[in-house]
């Protein structure tokens, strides 16, 4: 004998836990778009290249900051008279330039700006200059340590910004001492960048830690709607018992 199938039973969930449950994924959604918008992008925005670099009397030093050089620091000398060194920027193609004034270049603090607000030299900047023997010394980098040169150029036609770290000391009968230390430049053209920067904002390691563990989607939903969210974490338990019993 063949037996009819049975009918299924219908079974109804409480409109009370429809909602529940609505809320639930409602608040794991938006949590998930919001892990996602704060998702560190995987291009890097500045690109930053240490050095240890003295530039001795008479020696010059190229900044690469792409494939080509874009600056020239120089260390010279010369004699009107009396003796006398320098060390100064040079742009190495048109448009280049450093923050500045007059022909000197600015020693910025670290944190400064450096973006199309500045003004920037177009052409050879120095950084400091003196009589070799006993002075004077002029310029905006007379005995500084860890200042910044604000800098500009040009990668296929577009504007980027960057910045070249330096400690420069002077010393009457032995001259001047220069060290870089560090150069960087922003990606992204017309961007300004913060002296000293090494990672854009948008490249910086989230406040809480990736090897965090995920948290449960109750507790997304907690973060997510506040009161509501945690009532329903609270339920959690109570719902998880309703449905095995359906």
């Amino acid at each position: 004998m063949i037996r009819s199938p049975r009918p299924r039973k219908t079974v109804r969930i409480p409109d009370s836990l429809h909602r529940q449950l609505n809320m639930y994924a409602l608040a794991a959604g938006a949590v998930g778009v919001g892990v996602l918008a704060l998702a560190p992008p995987a291009e890097t925005k500045i690109v930053y290249t240490p050095a240890h670099h003295v530039i001795g009397a008479g020696s010059t030093y190229q900044l690469i900051f792409r494939d080509t050089p874009e600056f020239t620091l120089s260390h010279g000398s010369g004699d009107n008279g009396r003796t006398y060194s320098f060390v100064e920027l040079l742009p190495v193609r048109r448009g280049n330039g450093a923050v500045g004034n007059a022909s000197y270049a600015s020693a910025l603090y670290r944190g400064s700006r450096i973006g199309g607000s500045r003004r920037f030299l177009s052409r050879t900047a120095r950084l400091v200059w003196g009589y070799w023997s006993n002075g004077p010394w002029f310029g905006h980098w007379v005995n500084v340590k860890n200042r910044y040169l604000g800098l500009k150029f040009q990668i296929n036609g577009h504007v980027h910004y960057g910045w070249a770290r330096m400690s420069v000391s002077v010393t009457d009968g032995k001259g001047i001492l220069a060290l870089l230390t560090g150069f960087a430049y922003e990606t992204i053209p017309g961007k300004a960048i913060i002296a000293g920067a090494t990672k854009g904002p948008d490249d910086a390691e989230p406040a809480t830690s990736l090897d965090t563990p995920t948290p449960e989607p109750a507790t997304l939903g907690v973060l997510a709607l506040g009161a509501p969210g945690l009532s329903i974490w609270r339920r959690e338990e109570s719902m998880s018992a309703a449905l095995e019993g359906i």
